[in-house]
């Protein structure tokens, strides 16, 4: 296997492991634990769902990029929005409950959303940058 051409999906899943470490750390200091508990998603689970689409989006990047460099942008777009609309139908059973734990879940969601969505921008970034 090729290391150099994978780099990025490596890439993710590190920053994932970094990311998920970081975050149990902080929320075992600011997140109750009775709230945790009684999440929908556990946060290790939304490490992983969120890592499984970014690596998938990069892959096909990559791959698009091998086949026509100048739609790459375009397909980070396309697997972007359908990633949100997926991290939507994932959040409605968040919305539509009303507990004293609800806006805390709310903001972890988003908190793992918006730090996968950065990691992909960077990767997308760093993909059209790369001369072959």
């Amino acid at each position: 296997m090729n290391f150099k051409k994978y780099s990025n999906l490596f890439i993710v899943l590190i920053a994932a492991i970094v990311g998920l470490i970081l975050h149990k750390g902080l929320a075992y200091f600011i997140i109750p634990k009775e709230f945790e508990d009684q999440f929908i998603y556990s946060t290790p689970l939304l490490y992983l769902l969120f890592m499984l689409f970014s690596m998938v989006i990069v892959f096909i990047l990559m791959k698009v990029k091998e086949v026509m460099m100048n739609s790459v942008g375009y397909a980070f777009l396309a697997f972007t929005t359908l990633k949100m609309a997926i991290a939507y139908l994932l959040l409605r059973p968040i919305i539509h409950i009303h507990l004293p734990k609800t806006p805390t879940e709310k903001m972890n969601f988003f908190v793992v959303f918006i730090y996968f969505l950065a990691i992909e921008t960077i990767l997308t970034i760093r993909i059209l940058n790369n001369k072959q």
